[in-house]
């Protein structure tokens, strides 16, 4: 039984420009991030007592892991993003193309 499709361009469009819109304030919040837990912070808070060096390299190993894993995610969603918005245009131009083939009663 075949069923009757519709892909609303628009709409996939707008879904395309959610993901980049997130992807760019979820860069703009890792840039927050990073700058507020940078290593100079995490020793700022710490301190140079030679117990806490250990904890104080932790903090910033994690620091600089959380830094890239949110940048690795701004990166996706924004490829996602991108990707969603190219076949919105893809599916406009289809849609172009097959109008224009019925309007030249089926020529191309």
């Amino acid at each position: 039984m075949a069923e009757d499709m519709y892909i609303d361009e628009e709409e996939v469009s707008k879904l395309g420009k959610s993901f980049e819109t997130f992807a760019y304030d979820l860069e703009s919040y890792a840039k927050k991030f990073a700058e507020a837990t940078g290593a100079e912070r995490i020793h700022d808070g710490f301190g140079v007592l030679t117990e806490s060096e250990d904890v104080t390299s932790a903090y910033i190993e994690l620091s600089e892991h959380m830094a890239e894993s949110l940048g690795q995610l701004h990166r996706t969603l924004d490829a996602v993003g991108g990707g969603i918005r190219d076949n919105a245009r893809n599916t406009r131009s289809a849609d172009d193309e097959m109008t224009d083939m019925f309007r030249d009663g089926g020529h191309a």
